[in-house]
């Protein structure tokens, strides 16, 4: 069966911005009608990252303050100097992150633990528009 492919379309703030997309892709994965296969989630770019976690302000905030000790936003970045649109940080917090995440669906949901939500997390150092792409591969009901 050929792939069902949709889009989200996310509005971020600047400078690590975390959404939860979980319901989101809910949505799309009952519109598909695959009951068993998997749901890709990816974000086109090279500033975002997309992950799992309990999306709770005290998680995301430990995440965050995580992902800074990785590639903090002040250090000095070949990018900034090559570029000077200083986002090299943002490049390389997704690099970390990575742009996709693959999630299980059995009997029509997704595999998912009781406090794990679809992140989308936006580095960049300004507010953008992200497009998110849903893929759903399986067979339907």
């Amino acid at each position: 069966m050929p792939a069902k492919t949709y889009e989200i379309l996310a509005r971020t703030s600047d400078r690590t911005d975390a959404l939860d997309l979980t319901d989101r892709v809910r949505e799309r994965l009952v519109e598909s009608g695959v009951r068993d296969g998997l749901v890709v989630v990816f974000v086109p770019g090279s500033t975002a990252g997309v992950t799992t976690i309990e999306y709770e302000e005290g998680a995301l905030r430990d995440l965050i303050r995580a992902i800074e000790a990785l590639a903090p936003e002040q250090k000095a970045y070949d990018h900034d100097r090559r570029w000077g649109d200083g986002n090299g940080y943002a490049h390389v917090r997704a690099a970390l992150l990575k742009p996709s995440l693959a999630i299980p669906v059995v009997h029509g949901r997704l595999s998912l633990g009781d406090w794990q939500q679809i992140v989308l997390l936006d580095f960049d150092n300004r507010p953008r528009e992200r497009r998110v792409l849903v893929q759903v591969l399986g067979e339907d009901a």
